[in-house]
């Protein structure tokens, strides 16, 4: 499945990334880190939030990534997961990790989503176990997260 989202005043395609960092251009939190469970797992949030100092001061004394999962526009050439046509994280993420469910999470940036965009409703039903700054990865985890 291919899709694109498009954004900017001149019409260019941008894709967000869902695992991005609260310090990149353009950044919104999408989900709350759920760590009640056996396994951590995101709660997305109705709507994006902004990024700001009051948003990442919530998450202290740990990272805004440990509480928070973010998206962005999509780095491109400048991420270590980028193939040069493609993000190899999602397929990574695909290939090795389990469905969280197999019903879609309600998801506000899924039509602008990257993975989303590249792997359709494979990428979804995994997306809730991903957690960008994960301090206890499983093997599974941690094979997909690690770029070639």
């Amino acid at each position: 499945m291919k899709a694109s989202a498009k954004a900017g005043s001149a019409g260019t395609s941008v894709l967000l990334c869902p695992s991005a960092q609260p310090t990149m251009p353009s950044a919104v939190a999408i989900g709350v880190i759920d760590r009640d469970g056996t396994e951590p797992e995101v709660a997305y949030l109705d709507q994006p939030l902004p990024v700001n100092d009051e948003l990442v001061a919530m998450a202290e004394p740990v990272t805004p990534t440990e509480v928070f999962r973010f998206a962005a526009p999509c780095q491109t050439a400048a991420c270590s997961h980028w193939s040069g046509q493609d993000c190899k994280l999602v397929d990574r993420i695909v290939d090795i990790i389990p469905p969280a469910s197999l019903l879609l999470p309600t998801c506000r940036i899924r039509p602008k989503c990257r993975w989303f965009s590249q792997a359709g409703r494979a990428a979804c039903m995994r997306c809730p176990h991903i957690i960008t700054q994960n301090e206890w990865p499983s093997e599974e985890m941690r094979k997909a997260a690690m770029p070639r």
